[in-house]
């Protein structure tokens, strides 16, 4: 497999650069532009895990970091700062790999910020949107406020989500993805939680529920042109 290579692009004329990276198998008939979620930055294990499992079906990365996680801040950026990393990282991305087809989205918070920036203006390039455990609500407190802005997005999209994510009641999420009707597809990971991790007693390992999530991704991407 290829390695890693780092990148520095501009994510908005006051922040300044951020870090990213980007994982192209040498086989790459695809790139996701892969944003991080609100607790964690693009080289935690989850992003790197996933990064690795979609180079092996032939889908490369570009994992970049939001202007707060780079100077070591808790608190996210304000959504106009997240939204034009997002396109920022979206225009760096097809510099540097513009050959391939691009999808774009992230893990939770990363999801819910490329879908936004989406919603506003269409991604320019950009074929369809993928959330890992796309972030619906608040933990305990169940509502759908956070999708409304998921109508105006015209791209395709694909929500993978699991079982016991506390951010996501399954009923209501199923609800949101039936009325953007066939914009919208939702693949289940049985037991897996917000990180997709699932418990031992459902007989199956954090290992094999990531290959689920990596092979769905492949098969949707599949349906997307070239």
């Amino acid at each position: 497999m290829s390695e890693p290579i780092p990148y520095r692009f501009v994510a908005t004329e006051r922040s300044g650069e951020v870090s990213a990276v980007l994982l192209r198998p040498d086989e790459a008939d695809r790139l996701l532009v892969m944003a991080h979620g609100a607790g964690a930055g693009m080289r935690h294990a989850f992003m790197e895990a996933v990064a690795e499992r979609l180079a092996q079906r032939k889908i490369a990365t570009f994992r970049y970091q939001f202007p707060y996680m780079e100077r070591g801040a808790k608190r996210p950026d304000v959504p106009p700062v997240s939204v034009k990393t997002v396109r920022s990282a979206v225009a760096a991305a097809q510099e540097i790999a513009g050959d391939l087809p691009i999808l774009a989205g992230g893990k939770s918070f990363g999801g819910r910020m490329t879908s936004t920036a989406a919603s506003k203006e269409p991604l320019d390039g950009v074929q369809g949107l993928v959330f890992f455990g796309f972030p619906l609500h608040a933990p305990g407190r169940p509502g759908r406020e956070r999708a409304a802005h998921l109508a105006d997005v015209t791209a395709p999209m694909l929500f993978l989500q699991g079982t016991r994510d506390k951010l996501a009641e399954l009923d209501l999420l199923r609800a949101v993805c039936e009325e953007l009707g066939p914009r919208a597809t939702i693949h289940v990971v049985e037991g897996g939680d917000h990180s997709f991790r699932v418990p031992k007693r459902s007989g199956r390992t954090d290992d094999e529920a990531l290959d689920e999530i990596a092979d769905t991704v492949r098969e949707w991407a599949d349906l997307r042109p070239t």
